[in-house]
């Protein structure tokens, strides 16, 4: 593990009155940022770590930086949250287990349904991770595989997660990686902003036809958690299949995925909403009706 640097001598002065001792050594405060993070979904503001370990806040920034630096924790947006160090300690999978067994029988369902291949990714920065893949005939010609990444703008994996979240995010996490792949890749973050704009509109499906590889075309749906995206489901086929028949079954193994994970997720707890959406709707007759708006194949 790399050194992280000493803290000055200041902050290891007498605490004020009702305020518990500071810890010591540098390895004791970073342990207590680490430990006010209970899982892979909390958030915290530099405010709240600063709260929950009682460090003086300039120190507790300091500290966060190095941890981010250093990718024990990630700075999003919405706060700080574990990062892929610290939930790779738990499993080679990066901490993505619990998604993996709770998509896995779904996965092959889709795969015996309808002979395609089916991804599960995650999002990671500007990028889709590819947790499984479940394979028919296809799946020597889709040029994927499990641990591989590919640009989330350019694949339906991504631009269905990347709908879930506030357009600053994108921006945040997608502008400085945004390119083409083929010549039909969104190659800029304004279009991007369109496109997104046309999968909340959608409530949630994604398409995309050659933008990854040439030839290749794909439909995909979030797996939703209270706070935002936390994977996403897809089905894969050449550039001549016809995906509005087959995305009503990516759509609700997306949705008992997120169920599975989170069982109380359409009760009186309900999640964030789609910016600029009305609110989620998965009934099928909401789905044919959204869906034959694409009956021509093309959703670009």
């Amino acid at each position: 593990m790399t050194v992280l640097a000493a803290e000055p001598a200041a902050d290891s002065a007498t605490p004020a009155a009702g305020r518990p001792e500071l810890p010591p050594s540098m390895v004791e405060r970073m342990t207590l940022i680490l430990d006010a993070f209970e899982g892979r979904s909390t958030r915290l503001t530099l405010e709240d770590v600063a709260r929950r370990t009682h460090l003086p806040r300039s120190t507790a920034h300091r500290i966060l930086d190095q941890l981010v630096r250093l990718s024990w924790l990630e700075h999003t947006p919405f706060g700080y949250r574990l990062g892929q160090r610290a939930l790779g300690l738990g499993g080679c999978d990066g901490g993505f287990e619990e998604i993996r067994v709770a998509a896995a029988p779904l996965l092959h369902e889709l795969q015996i349904k309808t002979g395609m291949v089916v991804h599960l990714a995650v999002l990671e920065g500007a990028a889709v991770y590819y947790l499984d893949k479940v394979g028919g005939r296809f799946a020597g010609a889709v040029p994927s595989r499990v641990g591989g990444r590919a640009p989330a703008h350019s694949t339906a994996l991504g631009k269905a997660m990347l709908a879930w979240l506030e357009p600053e995010q994108v921006d945040c996490q997608i502008g400085q990686a945004i390119g083409r792949l083929t010549s039909r890749t969104i190659g800029d973050l304004s279009t991007l902003h369109q496109e997104l704009n046309r999968i909340r509109q959608r409530r949630g499906l994604a398409f995309e036809r050659g933008e990854c590889f040439s030839g290749i075309a794909c439909v995909a749906a979030a797996v939703r958690g209270p706070e935002g995206p936390l994977a996403s489901i897809s089905l894969v086929g050449d550039a001549r299949t016809p995906l509005e028949k087959v995305a009503p079954l990516v759509v609700d193994a997306a949705r008992q995925v997120s169920l599975a994970l989170h069982p109380n997720l359409d009760s009186d707890r309900r999640p964030r909403a789609i910016p600029g959406a009305a609110g989620p709707t998965w009934s099928s007759q909401t789905l044919d009706r959204l869906l034959a708006a694409g009956e021509n194949g093309d959703w670009l």
